[in-house]
């Protein structure tokens, strides 16, 4: 296979025995080159009229060099954007079984409602009462997030996940300090996400870990042991990344707070409990909630994201500012702490402005469309399809904790009676060529090659059935030996690359061929 400067095939791979075509396309599956590669940078696809000199308004910003990009027409520039969407997967090309992300459908009504004027046109420094509508937006949707937590308090204003995970354990930081107990670890169990041990470390604290029980579920007598003076709380993700619920969670929560910590919980999975169990209940002080997996908002480049965090009574007096407040028939946005409101304590601010209104309008769409009931159907539909998936695959692949009876909402496999030689990157691999994307592999790293496999609700028995059906198969064959595994893909538009150079020697910058040369 020949490669060009960038890395690239100069003609793509094919399956031995196909018959290789002059433009290096299959049919409908177009090659395509790099944007640099059609077009040329002193060519243009606009023509200009000549502008006269005048004064400059730049101050002296002006370029004093070429821009560097290329010139396309416009039938060139929508056919290379469209040529490279169609080797791309997505939610409406199939199932996204991705564990612990949720890659649900979004209704098409939530895009309608978030393409309304006087939601997608705003400015976030327009006067108050030209977008009473926004403001409104905001306080619901933080009403239908504390009612279905059983919280009393939300901030609205955290752009993610990670971002609700440090809004958490600042609020919990100026608790402590504002009663005289500064503390310095922060206890996170072996089975909650990867981001926490992250963000208290970023906090400031002293990260801990709790071992998980054979089970898959947190050590209780681990932590009730390690529980002390020092210790300023706990973050546990619940449900945790091997797809299930932790029974003990009121007796954590209780014990936390005897020591006088406070308990975060990761509220990525969501979804598996929404409208079946309130968070509040189980003495949870701060949880965040990624609207891109509970309440269908666009996930990933699909953002800007938004990660609202809710408070228990006792750390509701810091969280964060601005909040939105309804007087009388009025919503007022509340910027600076007052002794009167339930922020009088206020840690700051996480970000400037509200800057979400289209995640906020999607997600409220789709609590209003699906009401409680719905809500609540979600997470049992969600639930049962992880279990189908699981007990479907549980006489092929090994489900290390498939004897503790049902998962929630995603279905944990490990490698254990592959093949000597044959790894998950195998498997995941030869599921493309099946037409998937792969599970979340390698995560959690409690299990060896681990395989999270997340269906959502929002998949038929027909594509789950598809689905399994093509799992079982490169299944077999990694329990086989099939050496042609160790190839996969070959019908993807690319062949596989070499990830560890690929992310110990990245190609950032296009180069021409000359100067690629010369600096090798």
């Amino acid at each position: 296979m020949s490669m060009n400067n960038q890395g690239r095939p100069t003609q793509p791979d094919m399956a031995e025995g196909t018959v290789k075509t002059f433009t290096g396309n299959r049919a409908l599956m177009l090659e395509e080159p790099l944007i640099f590669e059609i077009g040329a940078a002193e060519e243009t696809g606009v023509d200009f009229e000549d502008v006269p000199e005048t004064e400059s308004r730049l101050g002296g910003l002006e370029r004093n060099q070429p821009i560097g990009l290329v010139g396309l027409s416009e039938p060139e520039t929508v056919r290379h954007y469209t040529r490279l969407s169609r080797m791309n997967y997505a939610i409406d090309l199939g199932l996204f079984p991705l564990g612990s992300c949720t890659m649900k459908h979004n209704p098409r009504l939530n895009e309608r409602v978030a393409r309304m004027k006087g939601f997608a046109d705003i400015h976030p420094l327009q006067p108050v009462d030209s977008v009473q509508g926004a403001l409104e937006v905001i306080h619901d949707l933080g009403e239908w997030l504390c009612k279905l937590t059983g919280m009393p308090a939300v901030a609205m204003s955290p752009k993610a996940g990670a971002h609700g995970e440090l809004c958490g354990i600042l609020a919990i930081r100026s608790a402590l300090e504002a009663r005289g107990d500064a503390r310095e670890v922060i206890l996170v169990p072996e089975s909650a996400h990867g981001t926490n041990p992250a963000t208290a470390a970023f906090a400031g604290y002293r990260v801990e870990d709790i071992p998980a029980t054979p089970e898959g579920r947190v050590d209780l007598a681990a932590l009730e042991e390690r529980l002390g003076s020092d210790v300023a709380g706990v973050m546990i993700t619940n449900p945790n990344t091997c797809g299930l619920f932790e029974p003990d969670m009121k007796r954590i929560s209780d014990a936390v707070h005897a020591a006088g910590g406070l308990v975060y919980c990761d509220g990525a999975n969501f979804n598996a409990i929404v409208g079946r169990v309130r968070p509040g209940d189980l003495g949870i002080d701060a949880m965040h909630i990624n609207l891109h997996k509970t309440f269908s908002t666009p996930h990933g480049g699909g953002g800007p994201g938004s990660g609202p965090v809710v408070f228990s009574e006792a750390l509701a007096p810091y969280a964060p500012l601005p909040f939105v407040e309804k007087q009388g028939d009025h919503y007022v946005l509340i910027e600076e702490e007052t002794a009167e409101d339930h922020h009088a304590s206020s840690f700051g601010r996480m970000v400037a402005f509200h800057g979400q209104m289209g995640m906020f309008t999607r997600a409220l769409a789709y609590m209003m469309s699906h009401g409680a009931d719905g809500l609540k159907q979600v997470a049992e539909d969600a639930v049962l399809n992880a279990n189908y998936l699981l007990r479907s695959l549980e006489d092929v692949l090994d489900a290390p904790f498939g004897a503790s009876g049902p998962c929630m909402h995603e279905a944990l496999f490990s490698d254990k009676g592959f093949a000597e030689g044959f790894t998950t990157l195998d498997l995941a691999k030869a599921l493309i060529d099946e037409g998937y994307h792969p599970m979340t592999m390698y995560f959690p790293l409690v299990v060896h090659g681990a395989m999270l496999v997340e269906p959502t609700e929002t998949e038929s028995k027909d594509a789950l059935d598809q689905f399994i059906g093509a799992l079982r198969s490169v299944v077999e064959r990694a329990k086989a030996g099939d050496e042609t595994m160790h190839g996969a893909p070959v019908h993807a538009p690319r062949r596989r690359l070499d990830e560890t150079a690929a992310a110990r020697k990245p190609i950032l910058v296009w180069q021409e061929p000359e100067q690629a040369e010369a600096a090798e």
